[in-house]
């Protein structure tokens, strides 16, 4: 079999704290003098969610931020992506490292000096969070606009969809929109098709994160095939937030099946485990993708990405070559 870390691809749904290294949890908490978070072995997402923000409070000075940058890159590299787009929700971290663009410009220029070491691409995607008021999404994506072309590529909708569904946060992915980014919201992971449907109406969605549960609803999958709509993947996370029951059950081969444009991904490393490389291979050895679908997803996952051209044309034609191996 060919081997899936040299195929090019590209990393779209990893969320920056969630992609932390254990090995840097704990030594940063050991730094700061503050108790290393439990960070597995939880099945729903309010669990999941109260370890994240535990996560996100190791990150105490400037150079906590640009150390984690660093690695994210190297671990991209290492899975073999040529592009990565890690979001972050930037008010976690008023409190601890100061004003929310003064956070962003230390993660663009750490993000952006480890990947031209690495040479591979990289974009920020700014999320919001659906828990709270949409008012504080206008403001995260009026900062998105301003750092347009400077780094920022895609706009995001997170946390759980129970709490907010799509249509309250219109105003903040217009102004996104409106600035040349991506409109890409998590939807129909915990909640079931309309998530996805408010999301493409109400948000415009480019890319849906995760949106798995869009098989409920044979009209919408229909819907997706037919726009090219991409749906980020990640279903390590699905089985161990129980919004599958095990990986037999995934509905990727489904939606690959039915024509909709899928990427693979981790969604939160640290937390669930396995990192990108270890998604491909999970789809190859568990769900029976074989190469030429992977590689279909790896060229959906660079086509669907914020990578400018001088990054997808020969990320795309790698992956030509790479099949000619096969």
């Amino acid at each position: 079999m060919a081997d899936l870390q040299a195929l090019p691809k590209a990393h779209l749904h990893i969320h920056l704290e969630g992609g932390m290294r254990p090995a840097t949890l704990n030594e940063l908490a050991a730094e700061h003098g503050i108790a290393v978070p439990e960070v597995r072995g939880f099945g729903s997402f309010s669990a999941f969610a109260g370890m994240y923000v535990a996560a996100c409070d190791v990150l105490r000075r400037p150079d906590d931020v640009a150390r984690l940058a660093r690695e994210t890159v190297l671990d991209a590299v290492a899975a073999g992506a040529v592009w990565v787009e890690p979001a972050i929700y930037l008010p976690h971290h008023r409190e601890r490292l100061g004003a929310d663009e003064a956070v962003l410009e230390v993660l663009l220029d750490a993000l952006q000096h480890a990947a031209a070491e690495a040479g591979i691409g990289v974009g920020v995607m700014i999320a919001s969070d659906r828990t709270a008021d949409p008012a504080i999404a206008v403001e995260q994506a009026n900062i998105a606009a301003r750092y347009a072309g400077e780094g920022v590529v895609a706009f995001g909708l997170a946390n759980d969809e129970v709490l907010g569904p799509p249509e309250p946060f219109a105003e903040a992915f217009a102004i996104a929109r409106a600035a040349g980014l991506l409109s890409t919201p998590h939807a129909g992971e915990l909640v079931g098709p309309e998530s996805i449907i408010g999301a493409l109406e109400a948000l415009g969605a480019d890319r849906i994160q995760h949106g798995v549960r869009a098989v409920e609803d044979p009209d919408l999958v229909v819907r997706l095939a037919d726009s090219g709509i991409c749906l980020d993947v990640c279903p390590s996370s699905n089985v161990l937030l129980a919004v599958v029951p095990d990986i037999a059950s995934h509905p990727l081969p489904d939606l690959l099946a039915a024509g909709v444009r899928c990427s693979l991904n981790a969604d939160d490393p640290l937390l669930f485990g396995p990192g990108l490389l270890d998604e491909y291979e999970l789809c190859r050895a568990e769900l029976g993708l074989d190469d030429a679908t992977l590689a279909g997803i790896a060229r959906t996952s660079i086509e669907a990405s914020g990578a400018p051209d001088t990054v997808k044309r020969p990320a795309l034609a790698g992956i030509d070559a790479w099949l000619r191996t096969t």
